[in-house]
């Protein structure tokens, strides 16, 4: 089947149809087409990318708002030392379909889930079976590298779910531990998380020197990162994920974009958790505009962000040829806005969106072609009953 997005004005200001056939854009410009099984009619909206989130605990969904006051230590003695433990696979389905309901809301198509529940394989059937159902694009990076079986059926899927690994890493775990499971992921082809610091007494030299650096690797928050790190990371093609709010909220430290930036480096953005952070790349990408004019002193442009939640993450996640950009060849994982009729045709839409739009101005979301929310409203999700769904985790969690 065919849908075809009529009159929609792509984030340049021009105007365009988008032909999509089985899930991929077939043309974008002045498309004919004599019979679409579908067609979305967008005028006056604004089209672009799907929000790629390439960061995100997803199963602490229902934990929203729970720290607003919570300092890192007291996150990972509260949240995964204790929270987490009172997940079964039934409370990790239903966190996992409520975050994805939660993302496809605010526009985010993909999501990299750094996921912390896939504690069993039956906990990983039930986070998968979340994203079956939802149909958001998701990367699942099994967070029990030590259960190879379970890694390796999760490297095996293809599609619209894919696998990756987060490990504890080099910061927080045994290097001989860590250096094991990132030679597994890399020889399954996964991507490879890992959160990290940075700094001058940081394992990044040695990661070097043992040719652990790659593209297949990627590392959030770096808070520390200094200007050798930078140059180190991207000249190695290591995808970098900062998440700015959650960074700034919990006292990480300075988010280092802007220190990548200088270095050539292209990092991505993510939301992190919920429990003290909106669901939505938004506020992250204003929060990088802010810095990033700070850090070069001028007024970059704001358009320029938006990159880095689209195609920056999507290659920061390892699927930089599949989504991230409207483009032919690309799956069709795209978002129309609404609230920006007064600027069609000029070339201010792209810093509208990144410095005025928020979630309630998300019009239309479509995944590998299929409509997922329209006209504002998800379509087979309810946002409301998922959240009453969970309610009960959230209280035992506490």
């Amino acid at each position: 089947m065919n849908l075809l997005i009529r009159g929609a004005h792509l984030a340049s200001g021009d105007r365009a149809d988008i032909l999509i056939d089985n899930g991929e854009i077939i043309a974008v410009g002045s498309v004919p087409v004599a019979e679409p099984a579908e067609v979305i009619d967008a005028d006056g909206l604004v089209v672009v990318p799907g929000f790629v989130d390439g960061h995100r605990h997803v199963w602490q969904a229902p934990l929203r708002g729970i720290g607003p006051d919570m300092t890192l230590p007291e996150y990972l003695t509260a949240v995964l030392g204790r929270a987490l433990g009172g997940y079964g696979p039934s409370e990790a389905h239903q966190a996992t379909l409520l975050g994805a309901a939660e993302a496809l809301n605010a526009g985010i198509t993909t999501v990299f889930d750094w996921s912390n529940a896939t504690r069993t394989p039956e906990h990983t059937d039930a986070v998968l079976d979340a994203y079956t159902r939802a149909g958001i694009r998701a990367v699942v990076a099994h967070g029990n590298p030590d259960d190879e079986r379970d890694v390796r059926r999760v490297a095996a899927l293809r599609g619209r779910v894919t696998g990756g690994l987060a490990i504890l890493g080099t910061d927080y775990g045994p290097w001989d531990e860590a250096v094991r499971q990132m030679e597994l992921g890399r020889r399954l082809g996964l991507v490879v998380s890992m959160h990290a610091s940075g700094g001058h007494n940081s394992p990044l030299r040695r990661m070097d020197e043992a040719g652990l650096l790659g593209p297949h690797l990627q590392l959030v928050h770096v808070n520390n990162m200094t200007d050798d790190d930078a140059k180190l990371l991207a000249d190695n093609g290591v995808g970098v994920i900062v998440t700015p709010v959650v960074e700034a909220t919990m006292g990480h430290g300075a988010s280092c974009f802007s220190r990548f930036a200088d270095a050539g480096g292209r990092a991505g953005l993510g939301t992190d958790v919920v429990v003290n952070a909106p669901a939505d790349l938004f506020e992250p990408m204003r929060d990088t505009l802010r810095s990033h004019r700070a850090h070069t002193g001028t007024m970059h442009p704001a358009g320029d962000i938006l990159a880095a939640a689209t195609a920056d993450s999507a290659c920061a996640v390892g699927l930089g040829d599949v989504v991230g950009t409207v483009a032919a060849g690309k799956r069709a994982d795209l978002v129309l806005l609404d609230g920006l009729t007064h600027l069609l045709g000029t070339g201010e839409l792209a810093g509208a969106i990144v410095t005025s739009l928020g979630p309630a101005d998300v019009h239309t979301v479509v995944v590998d072609g299929r409509v997922v929310k329209r006209d504002g409203r998800l379509v087979g999700l309810d946002l409301a009953q998922l959240r009453r769904a969970t309610a009960e985790t959230a209280r035992r969690a506490r």
